[in-house]
């Protein structure tokens, strides 16, 4: 089918030979909490490079890089490191970068962050009901200074919190990355997970990224995603939703083309307009990228 022009909200690169990196997820023997066995994307390197590369039939126009390493004593030369790509190569044209909220220099460090001109975004996988903690809350309020989004991971248990913080702070965007990481697939689930989720958008500072589908469902199929990313779409609306991809964590399910055909079919009857919306447009807008 014809491709719509894209703009990959979330994907990872990774160098196992850097020394100033780390990715405890990628390392030899390490089983996921969630996917089990990862031993499929644990390459030696997944550079800008190679995506660019295995993406390049499948009109790509943009890309957002989401933290990737993790266990590295200073977040910022992954931020560094992911610039030098974007210089050379155009790819991330957003960042994402880590910062210990919680930690008492969480504004030094975001300060650092923004010497590179893709900086766009912080995440920080919390301990506990982190949205509600006041040093956590202490360290967020500085991603208001510098427009950043806040991408979080999370669960339909804590929807609550994060729509507390969500109001507690209207003037900071925060992404609900892979369509609020629904983890199973029953329809006991799927109704609470709808419940929380429509609860969780009544806050308007919040938007939603569909991506990630196959980690919890990793035998996809279209009609297996299709209640899940319209409702996404129907409790956000066209201008508060969009699509990423989770490369390459999702390679371990389908191939690239494979998940942007899903996505294509599941939006085929909406307007040409609110297709751009979803695929690029509102991920331009909301990333000033």
């Amino acid at each position: 089918m014809a491709r719509l022009p894209f703009v990959d909200t979330h994907v990872h690169f990774s160098d196992m030979q850097n020394p100033n990196l780390r990715y405890v997820w990628l390392e030899p023997g390490w089983k996921h909490p969630i996917l089990g066995d990862i031993e499929g994307i644990q390459a030696q390197r997944y550079w800008a490079d190679e995506y660019v590369a295995e993406t390049r039939f499948a009109n790509v126009k943009k890309s957002i890089h989401v933290q990737a390493a993790l266990g590295i004593k200073d977040p910022v030369e992954e931020t560094k490191w992911l610039q030098a790509f974007a210089d050379r190569l155009g790819h991330p044209h957003g960042i994402v970068a880590e910062c210990h909220l919680a930690q008492p220099d969480a504004e030094e460090v975001i300060e650092r962050h923004m010497q590179y001109a893709n900086m766009r975004g912080i995440r920080d996988f919390g301990a506990g009901d982190y949205p509600r903690d006041p040093a956590w809350r202490a360290g967020y309020k500085h991603l208001r200074k510098h427009d950043l989004v806040a991408c979080l991971d999370s669960s339909p248990e804590s929807y609550g919190s994060i729509k507390d913080l969500a109001q507690a702070f209207p003037d900071i965007v925060i992404s609900l990355d892979h369509a609020g990481f629904p983890r199973k697939r029953d329809a006991e689930y799927f109704a609470m997970w709808k419940r929380e989720l429509a609860s969780l958008a009544q806050a308007p500072n919040v938007v939603i990224k569909i991506s990630g589908l196959g980690m919890c469902d990793p035998t996809w199929t279209v009609e297996s995603w299709r209640p899940w990313v319209r409702f996404c779409i129907e409790t956000f609306g066209v201008d508060r939703s969009f699509f990423g991809t989770n490369w390459p964590v999702d390679r371990l399910y389908s191939s690239y083309p494979d998940v942007l055909d899903a996505y294509e079919t599941l939006i085929s009857d909406f307007s040409e307009a609110e297709q751009i919306k979803l695929f690029s447009a509102n991920a331009e807008r909301i990333f000033r990228i």
